[in-house]
């Protein structure tokens, strides 16, 4: 049973105006199918319904030329610039559904698997679950949501052998096995062709009975796995005059919040530093995109391929570390494993609801797991700057952007103090070096701020 196609294009001849795709991509491009894509839009098919994560570059060329018609994603718009989604979405040429990336391998998982549908407690209280079906169960409530198959899955993996059979590298698996056993088709462009034997059982990662057709790739994936440079982290931001804490600093802050023996989640952005304050503890590092066990960021990715943490940067190998498909990364999750879930926020409010995922002027916005993880019922970090970028609190007594969740943030960690919710309000326990609790809060927009007893420099 020989499934080796020519070419890329040879791959989708196939592939019909009108046709759904399921494209497997982490972050801007770790295991992004570029050749397939790029050969998509040289055929020009058009009409079609994109199911991903997020659009890797490749695919935004398919959007940009306007091939597609509907988007389902985590993420359709990232803050720092326009994405071709938005601009095709105002000018009135597309249609998207935004949902959450743990939702999104379920649903996918769960068309592969015969079934019709899955109940989930993520997304309660948020504009995810307007209109859809909450039933209980054991006096819990869970959103309704329907199964998503597709026509083709556009898959990247390290190695297949003639027959199907593919092994990924790393933390390069993520959404492949869930979206291609999704598809009608599955297709997997790899770097290298093997003969049936030569990869050995144990390091099969999705089985030959899943894919359809394998295909060599010819067009280097040479974008970057993570966002744009982060900024100086030595440079503290003032205020009054006076300087906060660094990132570093708040990174070591939280991860001093953390007892020997958790499980923990790091989020996009300053949550990811924290991993260099925890190498020599007994803390375990998860992330969605199938890892668990990592050390802290390294320069470069050649320094160990396809190591990276959830927010795309590469990543040291601790001694223990294994990898899986995000199915199994959110069912570590919602299953309660993890201890301690650390995100970035544009806004938390008086109660402990927050918002990370869109701000007014995107359409969309970017998902990603952060309502999955804080449905976990763990304890939920959040670390952010104490102002925005305009200078607007970023702390107020009610969020007016988008919620990520609602009454769920237990510790808040910001470059002026730390914040711990007691009794359902958020209370100063600690400020930074030169600042009083109050002056603290008078940076604040809660209408009535409040000092733990605790509260000290």
């Amino acid at each position: 049973m020989d499934k080796l196609a020519a070419s890329p294009a040879d791959a989708i001849s196939d592939l019909p105006d009108g046709a759904t795709i399921a494209v497997s991509c982490f972050g801007p491009t770790a295991g992004a199918p570029v050749s397939l894509l790029t050969a998509l839009a040289e055929r020009g098919t058009r009409n079609l319904c994109l199911v991903a994560n997020g659009i890797p570059p490749a695919g935004q060329a398919v959007v940009e030329a306007g091939q597609v018609r509907h988007v389902i994603a985590s993420f359709t718009a990232r803050p720092g610039g326009l994405s071709p989604i938005e601009k095709r979405v105002r000018a009135g040429e597309l249609t998207y559904e935004l949902v959450a990336q743990g939702t999104l391998v379920e649903r996918l998982r769960a068309a592969g698997a015969g079934l019709a549908a899955i109940y989930t407690p993520t997304g309660l209280g948020t504009h995810i679950a307007d209109g859809k079906e909450v039933r209980y169960f054991d006096g819990k409530p869970y959103l309704l949501e329907t199964a998503i198959g597709v026509d083709y899955a556009f898959i990247a993996a390290h190695r297949a052998d003639r027959t199907g059979n593919v092994e990924f590298r790393g933390a390069n698996q993520h959404f492949g096995p869930s979206f291609a056993k999704a598809a009608r088709i599955a297709i997997v462009e790899v770097d290298e062709v093997v003969e049936p034997g030569q990869i050995p059982p144990e390091r099969i990662g999705l089985p030959g009975i899943f894919v359809s057709r394998v295909v060599l790739a010819t067009v280097p994936n040479s974008g970057p796995k993570n966002g744009p440079p982060r900024r100086d982290v030595a440079a503290p931001r003032s205020y009054n005059g006076k300087p906060g804490w660094t990132r570093p600093q708040m990174a070591e802050l939280a991860a001093s919040l953390m007892p020997d023996g958790s499980y923990v989640n790091l989020g996009l952005g300053i949550p990811s530093y924290v991993s260099s304050y925890v190498r020599d503890r007994d803390i375990v590092l998860h992330g969605e995109n199938g890892i668990l066990g990592y050390g802290e960021i390294v320069p470069d990715e050649d320094t160990y391929p396809d190591v990276f943490n959830a927010s795309g940067f590469p990543v040291t190998p601790s001694p223990g570390i294994s990898y899986f498909e995000s199915v199994t990364a959110f069912e570590m999750v919602r299953g309660g494993r993890v201890d301690f879930v650390v995100l970035g926020a544009y806004q938390v409010d008086a109660e402990g609801s927050f918002a990370n995922w869109q701000t007014p002027d995107m359409v969309g916005g970017g998902i990603g797991g952060a309502m999955d993880l804080v449905a976990s019922g763990r304890t939920v970090v959040v670390m952010m700057e104490h102002r925005d970028s305009h200078d607007r609190p970023k702390v107020v007594q009610r969020c007016s952007y988008a919620l990520t969740g609602k009454a769920c943030v237990d510790i808040l960690v910001t470059d002026l103090a730390l914040f711990r919710r007691r009794n359902g309000v958020l209370v100063v326990d600690r400020v930074a070096p030169g600042f009083t609790p109050e002056e603290v809060l008078a940076l604040t927009a809660l209408d009535t701020p409040s000092v733990g007893s605790s509260s000290r420099v």
